[in-house]
């Protein structure tokens, strides 16, 4: 352990923010692609997964403005708190209503989208403040490997566990767990130093700031792209991967075989692309992005869904390790940088999820006025380019020496 830290002292918050990421990954990793199919199987429609993904697309950035506010006013750590507490419930939710959860689409998707609202803003602004710029690759390192193995582990135990019993009863253990999970993560926030904050909330001059900073103009708009492949993708995939077996367990499959080489990819992609290398590499990324869709976008049979999974889990480090790093690069050369981090990501997070609701609005409005057999691919290749644009805009962003 010592080795692999070197000279980075492993705090009480440090360690607990670690352990908390780790849990959040592992109960992730284990319900969140079944939550998909759990509706799946009970309504069969397209449709009624757009709607709750798109309530989740739609309350996550209504609650990051608000998390927002809270952070910068009230206390870092309560906002966190809670996070995890809405995320439990979700859970719980989903565990309560059963068999009758396609009947509380918008509920279930709004449960989710505020937990990950208060969950994703209140770690991004804990991470900078409990970490310090030498611990930083440390703790987003070992959060990397910490989602790799939840996400190696997760999908496959889940799989395996609804395959071998009753598949209800299956589903029942496996949001059971995740429901566990987040309540650990719960009583271990309860450990985490209370971080009261004071200060004004400046969001609106921080969206406003896209007309005086050309960079931040084009990384928000590039997220906005981003999103635009993220929000339909996100559930459309696995779903063709049950269709196309029947089988839960074949989903794990999947997962499995996307995050254990996407674990490789991101540590060779962290290691290799040096900061002058960022911009092809998002653009070679995109590309493959784009073209892997040609694999299942016709025929997705089985076989062809795993070859994606293998192709996109190289480009996705490809793209994101460096797109990632020029975000942040931007933010940090913004106006007032220190101040307004709070305001600044939530902007970048309302850009992001836009681009998800466009692209879920989108589908849905495919699917309803055209066969969704014949309309799905071609909504696919449209959406499938979100990320290949981002290169369009990261290519004009240049940081003043």
């Amino acid at each position: 352990m010592r080795k692999m830290l070197g000279d980075v002292e492993l705090t009480k918050d440090l360690t607990l923010l670690l352990i908390i990421g780790g849990l959040y990954s592992l109960s992730v990793a284990l319900s969140n692609t079944f939550v998909n199919i759990y509706l799946w199987k009970q309504s069969g429609e397209f449709s009624d997964l757009g709607m709750y993904n798109l309530a989740v697309v739609i309350m996550q950035p209504i609650t990051f403005i608000l998390a927002g506010r809270w952070a910068k006013k009230i206390d870092r750590v309560i906002v966190f708190r809670i996070g995890v507490i809405f995320l439990a419930l979700f859970y719980l939710t989903v565990l309560l209503i059963g068999t009758s959860a396609s009947k509380f689409l918008l509920l279930l998707g709004g449960l989710l989208g505020i937990g990950y609202g208060f969950y994703w803003l209140a770690y991004n602004v804990l991470t900078f403040e409990i970490t310090e710029p030498e611990s930083r690759d440390f703790f987003n390192g070992f959060l990397g490997i910490l989602s790799s193995v939840g996400g190696m582990i997760g999908p496959i135990a889940a799989g395996f566990i609804i395959a071998k019993m009753n598949k209800m009863v299956g589903y029942s253990i496996v949001f059971g767990i995740s429901l566990v999970l987040f309540s650990l993560a719960v009583f271990l926030s309860f450990f985490i130093k209370r971080r009261p904050a004071k200060g004004k909330y400046y969001f609106v001059r921080i969206l406003k700031e896209r007309k005086e900073n050309r960079n931040w103009s084009l990384i928000t708009n590039a997220n906005f792209f981003q999103g635009f492949r993220e929000g339909t993708f996100a559930f459309i995939i696995s779903v063709f991967v049950f269709i196309s077996t029947g089988s839960e367990l074949s989903l794990g499959t999947f997962g499995l075989i996307n995050s254990g080489i996407s674990f490789i990819a991101y540590y060779v992609v962290s290691k290799m692309v040096k900061k002058d290398m960022r911009k092809k590499a998002i653009l070679i990324g995109g590309i493959i992005l784009y073209l892997s869709i040609f694999v299942i976008v016709f025929e997705p049979t089985y076989m062809k869904l795993l070859i994606y999974a293998g192709i996109i889990a190289v480009a996705y480090p490809l793209l994101l390790v460096p797109y990632i790093s020029m975000t942040y690069d931007v933010i940090g050369s913004g106006w007032k940088a220190a101040e307004m981090r709070i305001e600044y990501i939530v902007v970048r997070e309302i850009y992001l999820n836009a681009g998800r609701a466009a692209s879920i609005i989108l589908f849905l409005i495919g699917i309803a006025f055209f066969d969704p057999e014949k309309i799905t691919p071609i909504i696919l290749l449209i959406l499938g380019a979100g990320h290949t644009l981002i290169y369009f805009f990261v290519r004009k962003i240049e940081f003043s020496q």
